[in-house]
């Protein structure tokens, strides 16, 4: 399985996997509620700076923030300049700045969180509802799986495109035949790797 996870030694490497879903769920909800105002994109943008310094202060590095951002940067042109068109500015800015805030919040979570530590939590979390039926173990599984998958396919995306590009073929519709076989692929790998451990 990939994961974005790197060890280190930051503060928030050293930061709880419980505290730092909650500090998320608790950001998504407070940028949920921006208005659509030029207050509002002042705010989101410095949410979105702000999450960029972090970056740094774990002590991922340039690299990582440079990749994060590149990552986004066709939501950022595409949603920006479709939502500049039907909402108008300044709920764009708004609505573009916080999805790009929680998207990096997300990053650094996987980036600093082990995969089996956020799995723990999440069981930990879904265990009272046991008695409704509900596999805690399971589920944290499918959710870290989905975590992990985000930053995977977009890899899968970037190396597509680069394959492609020194081939000389102009970028389209095609990068969607070799992606979908590269997520195919990974995913029947996951799933092998799931059954030999009783877990398929």
């Amino acid at each position: 399985m990939i994961s974005l996870y790197r060890p280190g030694s930051g503060f928030l490497h050293r930061t709880p996997a419980g505290v730092k879903l909650a500090l998320l769920a608790l950001s998504a909800l407070v940028l949920s509620f921006l208005p659509a105002t030029q207050g509002a994109a002042v705010v989101a943008c410095g949410a979105a700076v702000a999450v960029s310094a972090l970056f740094l202060l774990a002590r991922l590095g340039l690299r990582a923030l440079g990749q994060a951002w590149w990552r986004l940067r066709w939501l950022v042109l595409i949603l920006g300049a479709a939502l500049v068109v039907f909402v108008g500015v300044p709920a764009a800015i708004v609505n573009t700045g916080r999805l790009v805030a929680l998207l990096l919040l997300a990053e650094l979570l996987t980036r600093t969180t082990s995969t089996s530590a956020l799995m723990a939590v999440i069981a930990r979390l879904l265990r009272p509802l046991r008695p409704l039926g509900v596999d805690a173990e399971s589920v944290a599984l499918v959710l870290s799986l989905t975590l992990t998958m985000v930053p995977v396919v977009g890899g899968f995306v970037r190396a597509v495109r680069e394959a492609q590009d020194a081939r000389g073929v102009r970028l389209g519709p095609r990068v969607a035949v070799p992606l979908l076989v590269r997520t195919l692929r990974h995913a029947d790998a996951v799933g092998e790797a799931l059954a030999a451990r009783g877990l398929g």
